[in-house]
């Protein structure tokens, strides 16, 4: 290994995958077990084929998605622009009302299954870096705040939408210094995860479109709902991760 591997790739990585690569393409591409075996080197150590069944399923949708994308050489940083530039026009949909907050939750979903796809895509091409890890989470963040701004668009009391974000930004840093502390990324998976917020945000804006007489009411309860999950999963996650980190022993400078 060298100044050039990319953060997270280890030499029992290269013993897997092998180091051949051509035109900025790994060749072969990794099959399904090596990418999940690499993405949990990459998430705390967190193996999805002994965990929970619907994040196999998941992932292994994204893998099938993300194969063809390495193959053709697309960079995992063009995938993160598509994802910000795909969840965008949820605003502007949001704004029109009526029927067309119908094209909403095709938006939030559309975005959430590219959201996954950058990282994918730069697993199987090689391209794991640092800077990656930050442009995904910063792309991450502003989906997150079109969603909540969609459904204020829609009706749902800005104060609670404000309250949703800040809720949803607290859990975010939580996880991101406990992470800097030493504990797994993924660490504990709460309720409020991210998927759960796309899962919310998708849902009241579907009924809010189909039902455009309740939309207000509609986007307001999926506003409230996002803060309770997020809310109760910055508990869940602060009493895992205290608990983990003081068994671990140890306390890092600057507390």
């Amino acid at each position: 290994m060298d100044s050039t591997t990319p953060v997270g790739w280890s030499d029992t990585t290269t013993e897997l995958y092998g180091a051949g690569t051509m035109d900025g393409v790994r060749t072969p591409i990794p099959d399904r077990d090596t990418y999940l075996v690499e993405w949990a080197a990459l998430h705390g150590g967190y193996d999805p084929r002994s965990g929970a069944r619907m994040i196999r399923i998941w992932l292994d949708l994204v893998y099938r998605l993300a194969r063809p994308l390495a193959a053709a050489s697309v960079s995992p940083g063009a995938v993160t622009a598509a994802t910000v530039a795909a969840t965008t026009p949820v605003i502007p949909a949001a704004w029109a009302g009526g029927r067309w907050v119908l094209v909403c939750p095709l938006v939030v979903v559309a975005g959430g299954l590219l959201d996954n796809l950058d990282g994918a895509v730069a697993v199987l091409r090689a391209r794991v870096t640092s800077w990656g890890y930050v442009l995904d989470s910063a792309a991450d963040r502003v989906c997150d705040a079109c969603h909540l701004l969609a459904l204020w668009l829609v009706g749902a009391p800005v104060a609670l939408v404000v309250s949703a974000g800040g809720a949803m930004m607290m859990l975010e840093y939580v996880r991101a210094r406990a992470a800097g502390a030493g504990h797994g990324e993924i660490g504990t998976v709460t309720v409020g995860e991210r998927p759960t917020r796309i899962i919310l945000a998708a849902v009241g804006l579907a009924l809010a479109g189909a039902v455009p007489a309740h939309a207000a009411a509609v986007a307001t309860v999926a506003a409230a709902a996002t803060l309770v999950v997020c809310v109760v999963g910055l508990v869940q996650y602060l009493v895992s991760v205290r608990s983990a980190l003081s068994a671990g022993g140890g306390v890092r400078p600057g507390r």
